[in-house]
């Protein structure tokens, strides 16, 4: 299927796109065999294929996420370079006061 420069021109605006007229010329060449390419997938019989998300067979590679017990506060805070009860202190994001420790 080949596209005339009008189209071309009509899917650049509707793409907010601006080209100048060699670039228009080799989009239309590039679009044309992108749609020829679609024309010659479309006449594949598909019937009786299952569709696929993934063209190779995926599996889960990560460990089953169960709950856990975690570590104690002062565990946790046991290296913090700075802490406020059982929390970590870090600079206010908003402010340019330090944090106190």
């Amino acid at each position: 299927m080949s596209l005339s420069l009008d189209q071309v021109r009509k899917v650049a605006r509707l793409a907010r796109l601006e080209l100048a007229e060699p670039d228009l010329v080799r989009m239309q060449s590039q679009l044309s065999a992108i749609l020829d390419y679609i024309a010659q997938l479309n006449e594949l019989d598909t019937e009786g294929v299952e569709p696929l998300a993934h063209p190779l067979p995926v599996q889960n590679v990560f460990r089953a996420d169960e709950p856990v017990p975690s570590l104690p506060p002062a565990e946790a805070l046991q290296n913090a370079p700075a802490k406020l009860g059982d929390y970590f202190a870090v600079p206010a994001v908003f402010s340019d006061e330090p944090v106190s420790h």
